[in-house]
């Protein structure tokens, strides 16, 4: 009995699932890249926003580096590596988290939050100068309903 190899098990792509793969990983990486740049200009990460950005919205600008780090889907040892170089920049604190003993609190600082809304319009400027205003409403509501679809790629 021979083994079969995997590239004779594959569904390889036909020529327009290929255009299409290859227009999504275009996209997505020309829109990280400009607003990548863009927030660089003001000192901060798209990790920083994100960090910064979920602990503003979260009660007592709190959150557990459990939860945080599965919001961006990173380990949480990449996130305390992050968070690390954060709180060295004042942007958050740790604090213990009474209820995991290897885990803690990230914790939004004054300099951190006060960051986070100079930052703001630049990043929104941005995102709507690589992304927003360059689809119609339509496009936008495409765009939301196949992103809705995708979510869960562990599905």
């Amino acid at each position: 009995m021979s083994k079969k190899s995997s590239a004779e098990n594959t569904r390889w792509l036909n020529p327009d699932e290929e255009r299409a793969w290859r227009a999504y990983r275009r996209m997505v990486v020309a829109v990280q890249a400009a607003t990548a740049r863009d927030l660089a200009a003001v000192g901060l990460s798209e990790p920083d926003y994100e960090v910064l950005s979920t602990l503003s919205e979260r009660p007592d600008h709190t959150s557990t580096l459990r939860e945080q780090a599965a919001k961006m889907r990173w380990s949480r040892s990449r996130l305390s590596r992050h968070a690390t170089r954060m709180e060295a920049r004042g942007l958050l604190e740790r604090a213990p988290d009474p209820a995991d003993g290897r885990g803690c609190f990230l914790v939004l600082t004054a300099h951190g939050l006060d960051t986070l809304k100079n930052a703001a319009p630049t990043h929104v400027a941005s995102a709507r100068r690589h992304f927003i205003d360059r689809l119609s409403p339509e496009d936008l509501s495409a765009l939301e309903r196949i992103a809705r679809k995708l979510e869960d790629v562990e599905g």
